[in-house]
């Protein structure tokens, strides 16, 4: 009987690392995303780019991360996720510390790019490797969880590089030291689950089995497009709003002390948006939440746009939490409209297709802000925003034919 409680009491461990690992991991990967965003305005200035060329900087990274994180989950299905993740984190680590040696906007690209592949692994691997840890018992709990400390990782990462640059310590020292803690963060998890024997090489692939899991276990093909769409506009809002609000602060003759804090407010009140809105889910139902995130997300987007500068800048915490809250919701939502054992590749395909939109999103609001002001790029993100409405009834429709409670 003691050997049966030890054993349990071995997995319970074991499934804990699992989480542990996988949440600092999202900690340092959804950091060092973000920091990005902070270091945009810094390197305008340094390199003389144009808002057109810092959406294409910033769309090298995204696009990398789109390409490469189905061929990922694909592949981890071969050689296991524990490999994967450390090789790709030391590669975004090794990218950061290359991004202070650059001397031109060409060597950017090339190395935020580098920065995308690296960034790639982490969503889809991860979040296949909790679920398997929790099977069904606390698997949302635990994803929750994690996603979770990615916006820690967002807030603490950024908001330290952003005080840092206010202080007026240059932005290499922050760039090089997220490179380093990435790299020592990737062998110490590598050991943690080898040591635990998690993430491997699946058993097919260490007897050169042949056997091919078939088709993409989506239950319902036009609601997990319906989901797909919404979580693509409302991605592509929230990445104009950070890649440009810094921008917008400025030009509202916000300080620059103040105006780089931007980021690190609306951050804030993500954080916030993620854990209420899950609970206000499940009050008054995932449908009609996403409703009311979207149309607070554009009043918020109108209220920065319209108030004077440190009143506009109290408001980005607020928009934060409408502007982050609604993906929470959407991402617990694919587990009802997809098979269990095909979650994964799922994952992939939906964080590539939001990815998408993060490479299409900035150079899209660079353009329209270098034709007609930063004013009119945010305010074009606020319209985008409300076309989510139409597809949240196409959601209901899908979910109602499946009987799945989420309205």
């Amino acid at each position: 009987m003691d050997g049966v409680v030890d054993t349990k009491n071995t997995q319970q461990r074991g499934i804990r690392r699992v989480l542990g690992t996988c949440s600092v991991l999202h900690i340092i990967h959804d950091g060092m995303g973000n920091m990005i965003y902070v270091l945009l305005p810094v390197l305008a200035q340094q390199f003389g780019l144009s808002l057109t060329q810092v959406g294409m900087i910033k769309g090298a990274q995204s696009a990398a991360t789109a390409l490469f994180q189905i061929p990922v989950g694909l592949l981890s299905e071969r050689v296991g996720e524990r490999a994967l993740l450390a090789s790709g984190t030391i590669l975004a680590g090794a990218a950061f510390i290359l991004l202070t040696l650059s001397s031109h906007f060409f060597e950017l690209l090339i190395i935020l790019f580098l920065t995308g592949i690296g960034l790639a692994v982490q969503h889809p691997l991860c979040s296949s490797l909790i679920s398997r840890a929790y099977r069904v018992k606390g698997r949302r709990g635990a994803l929750g969880t994690y996603n979770f400390a990615g916006d820690v990782g967002k807030f603490l990462i950024a908001g330290s590089a952003s005080l840092t640059i206010a202080a007026g310590i240059a932005w290499q020292a922050p760039a090089v030291g997220l490179g380093i803690v990435a790299i020592i963060a990737a062998i110490i998890f590598i050991l943690i689950l080898r040591r635990i024997d998690i993430g491997g090489r699946p058993q097919a692939s260490r007897d050169d089995s042949n056997v091919k899991t078939r088709g993409w276990g989506i239950i319902d093909r036009p609601g997990f497009v319906a989901l797909c769409l919404i979580a693509i506009i409302d991605n592509s809002t929230r990445v104009g709003i950070l890649t440009f609000v810094t921008f917008l602060m400025i030009d509202k003759g916000v300080t620059e002390g103040w105006a780089v804090q931007a980021i690190p407010a609306v951050i804030a009140g993500g954080m916030a948006g993620k854990l209420a809105c899950g609970f206000i889910a499940d009050k008054i139902g995932v449908i009609r939440t996403v409703i009311i995130t979207e149309l607070a997300t554009a009043i918020g987007i109108v209220l920065i746009l319209v108030l004077p500068g440190m009143a506009a800048f109290v408001v980005l915490p607020l928009l934060g939490v409408a502007l982050n809250g609604t993906s929470s919701v959407l991402y617990g939502t694919i587990g009802d409209l997809v098979e269990a054992d095909k979650q994964s590749r799922v994952f992939a395909l939906f964080y590539t297709l939001t990815a998408v939109s993060t490479v299409i999103a900035p150079l899209g609001f660079g353009v329209i802000g270098d034709w007609n002001g930063v004013h009119t790029a945010i305010l074009t993100s606020g319209c985008i925003v409300l076309l989510t409405i139409p597809f949240t009834f196409m959601l209901r429709t899908a979910v109602d034919r499946n009987e799945v409670s989420v309205s």
